[in-house]
């Protein structure tokens, strides 16, 4: 494991609102992904009382190479997941919540039929919440992604991770394809902002990443996100390269003469980071 550049370094969580947040958080029996992905923005986020609800468990029926949410089997679906998430909402005051989860391909609708309760439950009990989803790729099923829009989240996210060639080494279980024309449909039945981002650092080159964010743009995406890829552990995707602010800031300046409406470009940036700001 190599040492971080100085632009990476993150203050350690600590403060009345974190240690709230934790508790709050720990006595709903409610994941986060902040937590579970070893966010680097978490004492931030925490800090200012944002967090990344992750319903669905926090075992991932896939194993990506770069993730460090738990994998193998899940466990039985809460039927009190959706209220317990709407609930600690309003109990935070949050104006603008995100929503995801991990992957189930062991459910034969991926999880959809619980975005649906979660985002109604969530809407019924805070009416001036913005509500956002960052949704799994549901095996590309259309009746899926019928589902969660229906529900009619203010945003809905499908990250791409990756750039297209490195799919098969960092995301086996998942396909580029599948991701892109999920983001494509999702415009085909609804006018919702959408959004996707992906991590740098991988091994990917800069033609690669212009033809990402190319594609991505191409199939409608609004929103941007990108970061650079951080290790969480030695069983993980190795880190090839650090990226400087310099050099996201350039690919920020590229996407957004693309034509994309807000895009987050920065070494720390996670899909969720101010994800407030491209409503604003």
């Amino acid at each position: 494991m190599r040492r971080h550049p100085d632009w990476l370094k993150v203050k350690i969580g600590s403060g009345k609102n974190y240690i709230q947040m934790k508790s709050l958080l720990r006595n709903a029996k409610l994941h986060t992904i902040c937590e579970e992905a070893k966010c680097p923005n978490i004492a931030e986020c925490f800090s200012s009382r944002t967090a990344v609800f992750l319903i669905l468990g926090d075992i991932c029926t896939r194993n990506c190479k770069y993730c460090n949410v738990k994998h193998g089997t899940p466990k039985l679906l809460s039927p009190d997941e959706p209220k317990d998430v709407a609930e600690s909402v309003k109990e935070l005051g949050l104006k603008y919540v995100v929503i995801t989860s991990v992957t189930r391909d062991d459910l034969e609708d991926g999880g959809a039929n619980v975005f649906y309760e979660t985002v109604n439950e969530v809407k019924k009990l805070n009416k001036n919440c913005i509500v956002e989803i960052l949704i799994p790729d549901f095996k590309g099923e259309i009746e899926s992604l019928k589902k969660v829009i229906d529900a009619k989240p203010d945003v809905i996210n499908h990250n791409i991770e990756v750039v297209q060639e490195l799919f098969p080494v960092i995301r086996p279980e998942g396909d580029y394809e599948t991701s892109l024309e999920l983001l494509r449909n999702i415009k085909k039945f609804d006018k919702v902002k959408t959004k996707s981002g992906f991590m740098i650092g991988l091994g990917e080159n800069t033609e690669q990443i212009f033809k990402t964010m190319t594609h991505l743009r191409n199939a409608n995406v609004d929103f941007l996100t990108i970061g650079q890829y951080l290790q969480p552990s030695r069983e993980h995707a190795v880190i090839r390269k650090y990226y400087t602010p310099k050099e996201f800031d350039e690919l920020k300046i590229t996407a957004l003469s693309m034509g994309f409406k807000h895009v987050e470009s920065g070494p720390l940036v996670r899909s969720s980071y101010h994800a407030e700001k491209a409503m604003s």
